[in-house]
């Protein structure tokens, strides 16, 4: 399984490092075969919201070669939507099977046009900007339609890793991957009621 970690100025760490510690945590358990990971910039390195500085594995690659493709939030969405240089890249994801994002990272799955006719979910602070490019805004840590799955702000990054990891593989899984975390407020075996955007 190859994951692509899309990665750009202005990110909220916690919206990546959060799903990054729980979804990785299928290699080293090998809970999975084969499961690869490549961070994916605009550019060769990338800063955060507060100063950190990373560096980047792939520039501009073709985004359909990995099977999950993951987007943080950041206050720097709220223009990146509008970059169409940048919307073109999130693009290539079309043919990626799972599309996944974190608190605005959705304004950029909206923008590139995989939110439409789907429910998903932002950080709460967005539900008014995310509006325009679903079919509803469903005020939820982790919302899933189809293959599309979206988390809501900051620390639910954490429960979109979870979720992530269970729907993937299956509730012993993910409970592994829960108590390697110590953090007990994800729900595992609770994947119907997530989707249904139960979960507040």
């Amino acid at each position: 399984m190859r994951i692509g970690f899309v990665l750009f100025d202005g990110m909220t760490n916690m919206d990546f490092a959060g799903f990054y510690e729980a979804i990785t945590w299928l290699a080293i358990l090998e809970a999975k075969e084969n499961v690869t990971w490549s961070f994916c910039a605009n550019k060769a390195d990338v800063t955060d919201d507060r100063g950190l500085n990373m560096k980047v594995t792939e520039v501009l690659p073709d985004l359909g070669k990995f099977d999950l493709v993951f987007l943080p939030g950041g206050i720097s969405t709220r223009m990146l939507r509008y970059d169409d240089m940048f919307v073109e890249w999130i693009q290539t994801a079309k043919t990626a099977t799972y599309k996944v994002s974190v608190c605005t990272g959705a304004l950029l799955l909206g923008a590139a046009g995989f939110l439409h006719d789907k429910r998903a979910t932002t950080n709460s602070s967005a539900y008014e900007l995310l509006t325009p490019y679903c079919a509803e805004v469903i005020k939820a840590r982790v919302v899933r339609d189809g293959n599309i799955v979206t988390g809501g702000g900051v620390t639910s990054s954490i429960d979109l890793g979870l979720y992530m990891v269970e729907m993937l593989t299956n509730s012993e899984v993910a409970r592994q991957v829960q108590n390697k975390l110590e953090y007990p407020y994800y729900q595992v075996g609770n994947l119907g009621d997530i989707y249904m955007g139960r979960q507040q």
